[in-house]
């Protein structure tokens, strides 16, 4: 099996000036606003998984003055070094008690383990997706090899009734925590986020500006490939002009057999 890739013309990225400057990610038709969206107030991260991007999230979280429980899949007691790292204002829990304990969840796993992801307790909740498909590690799924899906899309159908968002997600761990600067820093970092629900992606903009970045909202989940693997924007460190300017670049990956 190749890897073919082709230029996306049918939705070409294209970014909002003016609802940048307002602050405001830019809509589609593919966005939906909550019936009672607003600027979520949370306290507490519940963060499933927690190998680098998620331990690295946590440490972010708890600098910015979160509560967070975090979850494995090993269980609870194989992060009591972690937590203690972390501090009072963390816990471990199983993945089932960090999703009910969250007003808002940051699910880390590696792709091939989403269906894993409990979707009850996750019910009404804005979910923070940081994955990436890689094949070598996930297994081939065929409605991303085919380009006819997203790794985010794929959670979105898995949690119908949470309202998810890509983050975190074209960004090394290490960098989650020594990246960040103030707003208006010349050199400032910019990542993305992407989400079918504005108020999902608002949210994502306004942790990411807590922690020192600035953000692009890409758009629907069906448009959240241009920030993955291979392509310009993945892990680059990128001002919000350089990261715009990348996404445009963005080619779709199809395997052919």
């Amino acid at each position: 099996m190749r890897l073919n890739r082709f230029r996306c013309t049918v939705a070409p990225f294209a970014w909002d000036r003016k609802r940048e400057r307002r602050g405001s990610p830019p809509t589609s038709a593919g966005n939906r606003e909550h019936p009672t969206a607003v600027r979520l107030t949370m306290t507490t991260i519940g963060i499933i998984g927690a190998g680098h991007i998620g331990s690295q999230v946590a440490r972010a979280a708890i600098g910015a003055g979160y509560d967070v429980v975090i979850a494995n899949s090993r269980g609870p007691e194989t992060l009591a070094d972690l937590v203690a790292e972390l501090g009072p204002k963390a816990r471990a829990a199983t993945a089932t008690d960090a999703a009910t304990a969250a007003d808002v969840a940051v699910v880390t796993v590696p792709f091939k383990a989403y269906a894993s992801i409990p979707a009850e307790p996750l019910a009404g909740k804005i979910v923070i997706d940081t994955n990436n498909y890689y094949w070598e590690r996930d297994g081939h799924v065929p409605a991303l090899d085919a380009g006819r899906d997203t790794v985010s899309g794929m959670l979105q159908k898995h949690l119908p009734t949470s309202r998810v968002a890509k983050g975190f997600n074209h960004i090394t761990a290490a960098q989650i925590t020594t990246d960040g600067r103030p707003a208006g820093s010349s050199d400032r970092r910019a990542l993305a986020t992407s989400s079918d629900f504005d108020d999902a992606a608002q949210l994502v903009t306004d942790l990411y500006e807590q922690l020192g970045f600035d953000t692009v909202n890409v758009g629907p989940l069906a448009a959240s490939w241009r920030v993955e693997r291979d392509q310009p924007a993945y892990v680059a460190r990128q001002t919000r002009d350089e990261l715009i300017a990348n996404l445009a670049k963005a080619e779709r990956q199809v395997a052919v057999a």
